[in-house]
C-alpha cells in the first residue's frame, strides 16, 4: 500500500502541473489575440 507522502505528494504535483499549465495556456491566448487584433488593423 502507498505511504501516506503519496497521498501528499502526488496530489500536489498534480495541482502544481493544472497552475503551470494554466499561465502558460492563459499566455498563449494573450500572445494569440494580439495577433489577430494588429492583423484586423492592417
Amino acid at each position: 500500500m502507498p505511504s501516506v507522502a503519496h497521498f501528499i505528494y502526488i496530489p500536489g504535483i498534480l495541482l502544481i502541473g493544472v497552475a503551470v499549465g494554466f499561465v502558460l495556456g492563459a499566455r498563449a491566448a494573450r500572445e494569440e489575440m494580439e495577433k489577430s487584433r494588429k492583423a484586423r488593423r492592417r
